[in-house]
């Protein structure tokens, strides 16, 4: 596994490198300072400085409002921001993160939180959301709401969200990073970014340590 320590302005300049409308490259955020594009081949990167979980207030799969810092409070979670009608990056993200949860025993899994926000809140209403990550993992927390609100959390956590737009054919594509943020459950410090590298196994590996709130 590949993994690096890199500061949390070090790492916004670095992820602006890779914006992605899940067909292209890969995901991003704001420049902050310069650094190496190295650092987005990492499948792990732990950061010295950890993000704030957003004070995010959205809306369930089942149509109830679901405040992510106090539904998440001092528990391992995973949040990631993406689109159902993602072609490629997304479902293939939130499935390495379903097989893998599958590893851990039960209570684990039932402990860990997995939050999937829509970056396209106009298509992807709660219902939609619901049908999607059924075939992914019941489990997982769908959430959509005002588009505002969603860019403004992602860009408190380093990652870039533009709004839904055509693309040449006329499709309707969301631009946006694909890091996922991991929270420790002891600080409810977003300290792991994964990036678009990280595989099944990379998960696998990391996830027990992640519950623990332990570096991966």
């Amino acid at each position: 596994m590949r993994k690096k320590t890199f500061a949390a302005a070090a790492l916004l300049a670095a992820a602006t490198l890779t914006l992605s409308g899940c067909g292209g490259d890969d995901g991003g955020s704001s420049p902050v300072a310069e650094v190496s594009a190295d650092a987005t081949q990492q499948s792990a990167i732990v950061l010295d400085q950890p993000f704030t979980k957003p004070d995010l207030v959205l809306t369930d799969t089942q149509g109830k409002k679901y405040d992510l810092r106090a539904e998440t409070k001092g528990r391992p979670t995973l949040l990631y921001f993406g689109y159902t009608n993602c072609p490629d990056i997304c479902p293939l993200t939130m499935n390495n993160i379903a097989v893998a949860k599958k590893q851990l025993p039960r209570a684990e899994q039932d402990r860990l939180r997995v939050v999937f926000v829509t970056t396209d809140p106009a298509r992807d209403t709660p219902a939609a959301l619901g049908t999607w990550l059924k075939g992914i993992d019941p489990q997982v927390v769908g959430l959509s709401g005002d588009f505002t609100a969603i860019q403004t959390a992602a860009r408190s956590v380093g990652i870039t969200i533009e709004p839904p737009h055509k693309d040449k054919n006329g499709k309707t594509v969301s631009t946006h990073g694909t890091q996922v943020v991991a929270f420790s459950p002891k600080t409810d410090g977003g300290y792991v970014l994964f990036t678009e590298e990280a595989s099944v196994d990379d998960y696998v590996k990391d996830l027990p340590k992640l519950l623990q709130g332990e570096k991966p």
